[in-house]
């Protein structure tokens, strides 16, 4: 969950130069992106979500608790779901 709030803080750094005030016929909430800028906010939020998902090696303390929690379930398939629910495994 703490990703999601890093990826959503990120998009959100990107687009708030762009916040219109709240007078005239805009409201709140409303975006105002020149066209000419439109690419580059575009890739910006591309840059921003693909540092988030870059795969990681996972920590030894992460490991450590979803095997315990998938050594608590009642069948092997629920903990291959578990594990890759959690993880991408990979076959090498």
């Amino acid at each position: 969950m703490r990703g999601d709030r890093s990826i959503t803080e990120r998009i959100l750094n990107v687009l708030r130069p762009y916040a219109s005030n709240w007078s005239g016929t805009l409201g709140r909430g409303d975006l105002v992106i020149p066209q000419r800028e439109i690419p580059r906010v575009i890739h910006e939020i591309l840059d921003a979500l693909h540092d988030d998902t870059v795969e990681k090696d996972v920590g030894d303390h992460e490991l450590f608790d979803v095997l315990m929690a998938a050594r608590r379930s009642a069948s092997v398939q629920d903990q291959a779901g578990l594990l890759r629910k959690h993880f991408r495994i990979l076959l090498r």
